[in-house]
């Protein structure tokens, strides 16, 4: 991927996940694994002035999107 983003893109970084790590169970990652998950991202990056580390409250929007992308992406193996 060649976009860039970062801790508020919650529905690319999702996507990414989903797809970097197939057959992971999202809601069995804790959220220190899960910030070291996303910050391996091709394409993440932390934008000058933007905030560094996440809250707790974006890492649960990201677990949540990524537990649903992979539940679309099994339902599409069935």
């Amino acid at each position: 991927m060649s976009e860039r983003f970062g801790w508020l893109d919650v529905q690319v970084i999702a996507e990414e996940l989903a797809d970097a790590h197939p057959g992971r169970d999202p809601l069995a990652v804790s959220f220190v694994d899960l910030r070291d998950l996303v910050e391996a991202l091709e394409g993440f990056t932390i934008e000058p002035g933007a905030r560094s580390e996440p809250t707790e409250r974006i890492l649960e929007e990201i677990q949540r999107l990524w537990n649903e992308e992979d539940l679309d992406l099994q339902g599409d193996d069935g």
